[in-house]
């Protein structure tokens, strides 16, 4: 009986181990895709931002620290 509940013992480990790992996937995937989100509006950001420059045109917002004299 003792190999039974040896047994037992390692496949109720190896579940834990399972569950803990698919919740680790899970997690890394919503990351992934957190991310993936990011550099999609990065990269639109990006050819706007280049389609303004192209353009000549100036950015929608300026910094107040555009507005410097130069002697600064």
């Amino acid at each position: 009986m003792q190999a039974d509940e040896s047994t037992e013992r390692r496949l109720i480990e190896l579940e834990i181990k399972a569950a803990f790992a698919e919740d680790l996937l899970d997690e890394l995937n919503r990351l992934v895709a957190r991310q993936q989100e990011q550099i999609e509006m990065l990269v639109r950001e990006l050819v706007q931002l280049r389609q303004q420059q192209a353009a000549g045109g100036e950015p929608a917002s300026r910094s107040l620290r555009d507005e410097l004299p130069p002697h600064y």
